[in-house]
């Protein structure tokens, strides 16, 4: 069994690693901060809309990091049946689940699709771009979605956090975020080199 296994066995004590087992009271704790709910006892009708509205947007962020956790997974090497079984599912189905090809989409002459890029090399491919004037705006399966600009970018990869303040003071901003990844772009000020 994996030591980073999270699900519980049936009947039994979680496998999950310290800490995880809270998480469902983290995530409650924050669907009643954003709900605005103090007491159990005084939550009138409106109240437990507000619930329902706060557990929904929990659950849509919940699928979202799902989401970008199997992208990171199948970046860093992981193949679809270790991730099916997981999530308890099947190679097929997982990879019908996230496997969609976001390349798919529209290009043009200021937007397209850097790829296939895994974890271990997009950070030179994005370096390239960016010297082409390329800039990172957003990350699907094994790409990233590129902005034309008229100036040179710098590309970084940091671990998923919540403050980017000390990065911000160094003129760093926010490419894309893809969970666990936040990729952070800066502005070189100089022209791109000829493609």
């Amino acid at each position: 069994m994996s030591p980073h296994r999270v699900s519980a066995p049936v009947g039994g004590a979680s496998t999950a690693p310290a800490g995880i087992d809270s998480i469902g009271d983290d995530i409650g704790r924050i669907v009643l901060d954003a709900a605005g709910v103090q007491e159990a006892e005084g939550i009138d009708a409106e109240g437990h809309v507000q619930l329902i509205a706060a557990s929904a947007a929990a659950e849509r962020a919940a699928r979202t990091l799902l989401h970008r956790s199997v992208v990171a997974a199948r970046a860093g090497g992981a193949s679809w049946s270790r991730i099916g079984a997981e999530l308890g599912m099947s190679r097929q189905a997982a990879q019908q689940r996230f496997g969609a090809d976001p390349s798919a989409g529209e290009e043009s002459a200021e937007e397209r699709w850097l790829g296939p890029v895994t974890a271990f090399d997009e950070l030179p491919e994005l370096e390239a771009a960016g010297r082409q004037g390329w800039r990172t705006v957003g990350a699907g399966m094994l790409a990233h979605r590129m902005r034309r600009t008229d100036t040179q970018w710098e590309h970084r990869r940091i671990l998923w956090r919540v403050s980017l303040d000390r990065e911000r003071q160094d003129g760093w901003e926010v490419g894309c975020r893809a969970f666990p990844w936040i990729y952070l772009v800066r502005d070189l000020g100089i022209p791109p080199v000829a493609d």
